[in-house]
């Protein structure tokens, strides 16, 4: 399943694994131009494949997982529970 990045995951999984864009940029290889830019445009803008691809795979190696859409709406996740 191919996982289609909106602005507002991108920023979310961000947040998530505690990145700031100069951390997405070192991690992905996608320039920070590109990020920041694809972060500030409507839901619906979407990233060419080739950097969407980098990302996603940036952050599952971060360890998260995306949630597709199943009648409840996309979302991110950790992988595994972390210990209390």
């Amino acid at each position: 399943m191919s996982i289609k990045l909106t602005p507002r995951m991108c920023r979310a999984a961000r947040a998530l694994v505690g990145w700031q864009q100069k951390d997405l940029v070192e991690v992905s290889g996608v320039p920070g131009s590109t990020i920041g830019a694809f972060e500030t445009k409507e839901e619906t803008a979407r990233m060419a494949t080739m950097n969407n691809r980098a990302l996603v795979e940036a952050f599952e190696r971060a360890g998260l997982e995306f949630i597709p859409e199943n009648g409840g709406g996309a979302g991110i996740r950790f992988r595994e529970r972390k210990a209390p």
